[in-house]
């Protein structure tokens, strides 16, 4: 059963690190990070956008596009944008909600957000909705809502003017991130509005490149530094 939450203690459910005290990072001005090697220190990457390399080992983020919504010393977590779901409708959803469901959604689609709490609701909006319960305001682009309001204001049609609905997340624990990384795990770009939520899913991940200046021709696995 999916879950969206009347509280902001579910904001983003479980955090990523076993450290009970560990939360979402503070959102500062994002760092677009090149060049990266095992040496460098990796800066705050709140914000930005991640993807999946060729040769990725788990399936699961294969050929994936993370949008970011935290990353810190303690870790980080972020959601898929690139891969809708093939288990649950928009209108499934609120049948598993205290949401009437107004008809007429069949165009709303819902996400695989990522492997952790795969039943754990979240939106992507742009920074035009703010929740009477929590919202967190990424950077002047993005925002994330994780309540009920959120799909209320949608149904309604008084929601974000952008947005993405996505079930479970992607969780990091401290220095997960950056091993992967400079392993050539991810490649990392500057988050655009256009790529997330106005490309078509399957096109996202090779626009996400194309704004590196990358083409699938010259990207390998084992050369995947931007």
């Amino acid at each position: 059963m999916a879950v969206f939450c009347r509280d902001e203690k579910s904001q983003t459910g479980d955090p990523p690190c076993a450290d009970p005290g560990c939360g979402l990072a503070t959102p500062c001005c994002a760092v677009h990070v090149q060049n990266v090697t095992l040496t460098e220190p990796i800066t705050d990457l709140t914000g930005q956008l991640l993807i999946a390399m060729p040769g990725m080992p788990d399936p699961r983020f294969a050929n994936s596009l993370i949008y970011l919504c935290a990353h810190s010393s303690d870790g980080a977590m972020g959601l898929i944008v690139n891969k809708p779901s093939t288990e649950m409708s928009f209108e499934t959803l609120l049948d598993q909600l205290p949401i009437e469901n107004t008809g007429n959604l069949k165009e709303i689609r819902v996400h695989f957000g990522g492997p952790v709490e795969v039943g754990r609701g979240f939106v992507l909006h742009s920074p035009d909705f703010q929740s009477d319960m929590t919202t967190l305001q990424v950077d002047d682009t993005f925002a994330m809502t994780a309540t009920l309001d959120v799909l209320e204001s949608i149904v309604q049609g008084k929601g974000p003017e952008k947005r993405l609905i996505v079930l479970g997340y992607a969780g990091w624990g401290p220095g997960q991130l950056e091993r992967e990384i400079a392993a050539n795990g991810w490649l990392v770009c500057e988050a655009s509005s256009d790529v997330v939520f106005d490309t078509t899913d399957s096109h996202k991940w090779e626009a996400a490149l194309g704004s590196l200046g990358i083409s699938l021709l010259t990207l390998s696995s084992t050369g995947g530094r931007a």
